[in-house]
């Protein structure tokens, strides 16, 4: 086991509420592991919850590793690839679990560890009605680490980790940057830092908690962002995609010099998968077109015959690439944001003036009031998300930092 400075301060803190905000890349997740193989080996039959926002992140995110840590230690008696869980040969059994789930999947009787993983995306109503009262077992109190990158003020996370600034003695808080974590050096920070627009930056690596108000897309210009594109028939024609049947939204990219330039917009109320697709073939060469749909299109079904979105789409003999699970609101929107303009000024989404959908939800979507979640009742946000599903398959920011040597210590 070995551990940076910070992670060592983290872990060895005898407070019984601990909260962590990090940057990204610090190493939350190395954290996290040992956080949660300690807890189920000091205390035989011990009940440890690792609990994500999603199921599908909590089993990309710990399940495989963790399974090896335990494997490679021979503590392990049994895995339960179903229900994601780990009887360890001491009696005590690790679960994960997904806060997207039904509440009951969140109870427990007795938890002696809870760990809680980009909690701000965690509603707050599963913390505070569900997994609080866990770890208030007549039998048991348990210890509970929130760990995650920060939010907007209006977050719980927020309130969560001001607790921990006070003077409660069984609460304490930390808050590091990326580079405090020791997985990536100076020159990979300045990469970032010119990848990425100022706001996300400073979220995101500095481990700032940001203000959320006003536009979503705050790096919008209609005077920089909108010039004229046009369709060239010799480029790859790249399309963002989001189902909706009033509308269904579409916009078609090429990637020039490492630009976006959105030549064109599909726009089209009360359709479907096929519908959209005698559209798309009417204008464009499908031997040339790229589409990036919603990743709820693997599930999605809207047509006779039980077919789903995805696989329309791959029928009709398109390139489709999607991601196996939906990436989190802000990533999608930080990643749209740092295009349009970086923190270094440049920007790299240009939209012709035709896009007129497009531009106005760019202009006029806004966060839902005391929230870190963009309004969905405006109608903004069917062309936005188009965008952001490419763009952030295209262009993630979690691709920004490859990790460097870390300084540790054991």
């Amino acid at each position: 086991m070995s551990f940076s400075k910070p992670q060592l301060a983290v872990y060895t803190c005898p407070n019984r509420f601990r909260v962590l905000i990090t940057g990204r890349r610090f190493g939350k997740t190395h954290l996290a592991m040992y956080e949660l193989l300690r807890f189920a080996s000091r205390k035989p039959n011990s009940k440890i919850f690792y609990v994500a926002p999603t199921y599908r992140m909590a089993k990309e995110i710990m399940w495989k590793q963790l399974k090896k840590k335990v494997t490679e230690h021979k503590w392990i008696k049994y895995a339960n690839e179903t229900e994601l869980s780990l009887t360890l040969r001491n009696g005590s059994q690790i679960s994960l679990k997904g806060a997207d789930k039904s509440p009951d999947n969140l109870r427990g009787v007795g938890l002696d560890f809870l760990l809680l993983d980009e909690y701000a995306d965690i509603p707050f109503e599963a913390w505070s009605e569900v997994l609080r009262p866990t770890i208030s077992d007549r039998h048991v109190t348990g210890n509970v680490l929130f760990v995650g990158t920060p939010r907007g003020f209006g977050n719980w996370s927020y309130e969560i980790y001001q607790k921990g600034l006070g003077a409660d003695p069984e609460w304490k808080s930390f808050k590091y940057t990326t580079l405090d974590g020791g997985q990536v050096d100076q020159d990979e920070i300045d990469q970032a830092m010119k990848d990425l627009d100022e706001r996300t930056f400073r979220q995101e690596y500095m481990a700032s908690f940001e203000t959320y108000s006003g536009v979503v897309y705050y790096n919008f210009s209609r005077d920089d962002n909108v010039r004229k594109c046009t369709y060239d028939k010799d480029s790859i024609i790249h399309v963002g995609l989001d189902f909706n049947i009033d509308p269904m939204s579409a916009c078609l990219f090429h990637i020039k010099n490492g630009n976006i330039e959105v030549f064109d917009e599909i726009v089209i109320y009360s359709s479907n998968t096929d519908e959209f697709i005698d559209e798309l073939l009417s204008r464009y060469n499908k031997n040339k077109i790229i589409i990036y749909p919603d990743p709820a299109s693997r599930q999605r079904k809207t047509s006779a015959g039980g077919r789903t979105d995805l696989t329309i789409l791959q029928n009709a003999g398109f390139i489709v690439k999607c991601k196996s699970t939906h990436a989190l609101v802000r990533d999608r929107i930080n990643s749209v944001n740092s295009k349009l303009k970086a923190f270094d000024g440049k920007r790299s989404i240009f939209i012709d003036g035709s896009c007129k959908t497009l531009i106005n939800s760019l202009m006029k979507q806004i966060y839902k009031e005391g929230t870190t979640q963009p309004e969905k009742n405006n109608g903004y946000d069917h062309m936005t998300d188009a965008l952001g599903y490419a763009i952030e398959f295209l262009f993630p920011i979690t691709s920004n930092l490859p990790k460097s040597q870390p300084k540790r210590f054991s």
